[in-house]
């Protein structure tokens, strides 16, 4: 099992392919195995590295402080580890966080950036997805898996959900494998709740592709338009079709 000690933790990666790289981070709660169609497909093209965040999979979880600079900052260390000087940096959700926070924070690291159905974060974003949170909230005490099951239905349409049971099951399989404890998903929790980048976004440099699904329940369209005006020259894509995991 490949990993590295980063920032005092085991960080759990892998990688395929050659050529220039591509870092592809996770959002809240999902191992890097969620890539799964991703990985054969770039791979083809890049050096594709996927890692497990802190908190979840199979990195390292201590039941401390969690900040989203941190969660880059293991980012960019195990970058380094690699010996990789600057890669393509792919993230969605709280993994959207941690690339602006990646872009901030370490440039040199970064050259091209994608963000997937994220957005600047603060205190807006619990002011518009309160009544979804509310409703996720109400499957605590089910069985773990039938909370991820359940819970997989807010981040994808009612027909995506319908019409392919086994990608859900498939989803659901890899997140039982290493159930995340729920302090880590607390802790991860916290960490993006707490992210701001409202006055720095506009600060990032690096040639930028932002993309959302505008039946998005978890990161609303508004909150990923406003991303978008922020970064200079930022290119912006809206799937009409597709929710939250628009990388499924």
């Amino acid at each position: 099992m490949p990993s590295v000690k980063v920032n005092g933790i085991q960080i759990y990666y892998e990688e395929n392919g050659s050529k220039q790289p591509i870092l592809l981070i996770q959002g809240l709660g999902y191992p890097s195995g969620m890539w799964f169609m991703q990985i054969p497909a770039l791979s083809r093209h890049f050096r594709t590295i996927v890692f497990d965040n802190r908190g979840v999979g199979k990195t390292d979880k201590p039941d401390e402080e969690y900040t989203v600079g941190l969660l880059a900052s293991d980012a960019a260390e195990l970058l380094r580890s690699l010996g990789v000087p600057k890669a393509h940096v792919v993230g969605v959700s709280l993994g959207g966080y941690i690339a602006q926070e990646l872009a901030l924070n370490h440039p040199d690291l970064v050259d091209r950036l994608v963000l997937m159905a994220t957005s600047c974060g603060s205190p807006r974003y619990l002011e518009l997805t309160k009544a979804l949170w509310d409703e996720i909230a109400k499957l605590a005490g089910l069985p773990p898996e039938e909370i991820i099951r359940q819970g997989m239905s807010f981040a994808v349409t009612e027909k995506f959900y319908r019409d392919f049971p086994e990608m859900i099951e498939r989803s659901v399989g890899i997140r039982m494998e290493n159930l995340q404890p729920l302090y880590a998903f607390t802790r991860q929790s916290a960490a993006a709740m707490s992210f701001d980048s409202r006055d720095r976004a506009h600060l990032i440099r690096h040639p930028t592709l932002i993309l959302a699904g505008a039946r998005d329940r978890v990161m609303p369209l508004v909150l990923t338009e406003e991303l978008a005006k922020k970064i200079p020259h930022a290119q912006f894509k809206v799937f009409p079709h597709a929710a939250h995991l628009l990388f499924l």
